[in-house]
């Protein structure tokens, strides 16, 4: 497997959100504080994951339920820093306590019982037809008897308002671009599963998005490239502003950024090849 740079669809989120976000999180690589909110993603999909080894039949909420502890000790095991992120066993127990209802909204959404996956966090890594390499994770393939592909994709938030529906099947495209890619079949539906407030949002890709999705993918690499040879990421002041983990580096709240990491210029150069 290479081992190359390549955009995801998140990077190439976060250069669309704002360039300086983009350099100070991809380039330089600068510390980000931990978010407990990231945390309970990655354990709800972590038990997620391991729903389907069990045998059809025992796939249930309440497996899923006891699915958490162990799931957490095997993250702990790998991750120790992650255990001292709660500032006492109270705070712990309500922040274990919220992942259950997201569960809980799974077995809402579909029945794991008459699902069997043919891939679950599936890593895509595939190359455009510019040279591009690009990459991702995607949660679970199901394969019906047709043959036809589902791609799914858990998010632990909220569904988001129409306005923002295509920022979010971005990803869904970028997935169905990416796998057709690798193995020549296009998803025949692609979903994104919203645990917060048990919503789906469902997209059915069709052959041009193939193309749409690597001249936009190209498109901000080009962008991306500008950037690279004059150094100059600049910022887009908007609502997300106030979650950003970079303000003190940001001239737009008073901050200095440093001086850019050459070594992560031409670690990312490497995405094109």
């Amino acid at each position: 497997m290479a081992h190359h740079a390549a955009l995801s669809p998140s990077r190439a989120k976060d250069f669309r959100q704002c360039p300086l976000m983009f350099r100070l999180r991809v380039i330089d690589a600068l510390p980000e504080p931990p978010s407990l909110e990231a945390l309970r993603g990655t354990l709800v999909h972590s038990v997620l994951e391991h729903l389907f080894d069990l045998p059809r039949e025992e796939r249930t909420n309440a497996a899923a339920q006891e699915l958490l502890e162990p799931r957490w000790h095997d993250h702990v095991a790998k991750h120790p820093a992650d255990a001292a992120l709660f500032a006492d066993e109270a705070e712990f127990e309500e922040w274990f306590a919220s992942a259950r209802p997201l569960l809980a909204t799974y077995f809402q959404l579909e029945n794991p019982q008459n699902l069997q996956p043919r891939a679950r966090e599936r890593f895509v890594n595939a190359t455009l037809p510019s040279g591009l390499h690009i990459r991702g994770i995607v949660d679970r393939i199901d394969v019906s008897p047709s043959g036809a592909i589902r791609v799914i994709d858990y998010k632990t938030g909220k569904s988001p308002t129409p306005r923002f529906q295509e920022s979010a099947l971005f990803q869904m495209r970028f997935y169905a671009a990416a796998l057709f890619l690798v193995e020549g079949t296009l998803p025949l539906r692609t979903q994104l599963l919203y645990l917060k407030d048990g919503r789906t949002l469902t997209y059915d890709p069709v052959a041009a998005d193939v193309d749409s999705i690597a001249m936009e993918l190209d498109s901000i690499w080009s962008a991306i490239e500008e950037r690279l040879d004059s150094g100059a990421f600049e910022t887009k002041r908007g609502p997300l502003c106030s979650w950003c983990a970079f303000q003190r580096y940001c001239p737009e709240f008073g901050g200095e950024t440093p001086d850019i990491d050459a070594a992560g210029i031409e670690k990312l150069r490497t995405a094109h090849a």
